[in-house]
């Protein structure tokens, strides 16, 4: 096996990394009979996960809060199995967290579950028995970092004081975590890079988080050396940065980079993207120590790292991107209601956030 290969028991969750780690995923999974989400690119990549699943639905494009209540009442199960990139994932966590709470949906599933799977549909979903407290198990195909974390959105509805979950099983096999397209997987690692590089500058940092944070850095960086990208590096990466994460939080540069998804309407990587050289400034401005002790970490500046692999991306700016200045107003209004910006203090206000943006034009 290869040195990185290893299984880890992290309290409550088991995380299986390393080359062929997806050839025993069934296994690792507890066995057939699980509910899968998935997408199409997802399934052709595993396509062992898919047939011993007792159902599969395909997760359409959406919003993770939207996408989970119009779930809620076709999925169920006690494993319910993402396959997939992070809004896979953080569905799979939001119904989870939403059916731990006894919560329930009226929507007819936006998904539709796979042609010829058993159970699909709401008569199935209405007579289906637990085994047990669900759980959400993951095997992610990009470097989103999901899941690693207990940071979701819940399904709509949800009250926002249900408690969020992780998932119980991970298993990471480079071949499909960094499987995607070069251009994609770019900026997939600048997302996890955005993980890596806030984690140490938030106020829940810790000498732990920030030790994984620095290595995964490091790793991401070093992931993008070559003519080739290193996918076995970048997925470990990946997984350190989402580690790194789940024991801080989340603050200035995911706030902006969601709220481009959800209000400009970007992919989550190429927000990511456009908008990591210009948060590391930020973030440098308030905690200049934690970006240099990152930067000695990963041995170059991490902004140029940053900018480097952002031209690997095919992403620039937020105009080649297509967005219109116009809307970075609304963008700046709603990322500025966000009570994240607190965990980066001083918080940004409204004028900063908007500077920000037009910067990362």
């Amino acid at each position: 096996m290869p040195a990185r290969s290893f299984r880890w028991q992290d309290g409550e969750r088991l995380i299986v990394f390393g080359e062929g780690a997806a050839a025993h995923a069934v296994e690792t999974l507890g066995g057939p009979g699980y509910t899968l989400l998935t997408t199409e690119r997802a399934k052709e990549a595993a396509p062992g996960v898919v047939t011993a699943a007792g159902e599969v639905h395909i997760v359409p494009a959406g919003h993770v809060d939207d996408l989970a209540a119009s779930l809620l009442d076709v999925v169920g199960g006690d494993r319910i199995v993402a396959l997939g990139g992070g809004r896979v994932v953080d569905v799979a966590k939001a119904i989870v967290a939403a059916q731990a709470a006894g919560a329930g949906g009226d929507a007819v599933s936006a998904s539709g579950a796979y042609p010829g799977t058993p159970g699909a549909g709401r008569a199935a979903a209405d007579h289906r028995a637990f085994a047990g407290p669900p759980r959400a198990l993951a095997v992610p195909t990009t470097l989103s970092g999901a899941e690693m974390t207990r940071i979701h959105r819940h399904a709509d509805g949800v009250a926002e004081s249900t408690p969020r979950v992780r998932p119980a099983v991970v298993i990471i096999d480079p071949a499909l975590a960094a499987s995607q397209p070069v251009e994609a997987l770019a900026a997939s690692s600048l997302n996890a890079l955005g993980h890596a590089v806030e984690a140490p500058c938030v106020t829940g940092a810790n000498p732990v988080a920030t030790l994984a944070a620095h290595e995964a850095a490091r790793l991401l960086a070093a992931g993008w050396q070559g003519a080739e990208p290193d996918r076995e590096t970048l997925a470990l990466g990946s997984l350190l940065a989402g580690y790194a994460l789940d024991n801080s939080a989340l603050a200035l540069h995911h706030v902006l980079a969601q709220t481009l998804v959800r209000v400009a309407g970007l992919a989550h990587g190429p927000a990511n993207a456009a908008m990591l050289p210009v948060t590391i400034g930020a973030l440098a401005a308030r905690t200049p120590e934690a970006i240099e002790a990152l930067n000695a970490a990963v041995g170059e500046d991490v902004a140029e790292v940053a900018l480097r692999i952002r031209a690997r991306s095919g992403a620039g700016g937020l105009r080649d991107l297509g967005v219109d200045p116009d809307v970075l107003r609304g963008c700046a209004d709603a990322a500025a209601a966000r009570p994240q910006l607190k965990l980066t203090p001083p918080p940004a206000d409204r004028d900063e956030i908007l500077s920000l943006y037009e910067r990362a034009l």
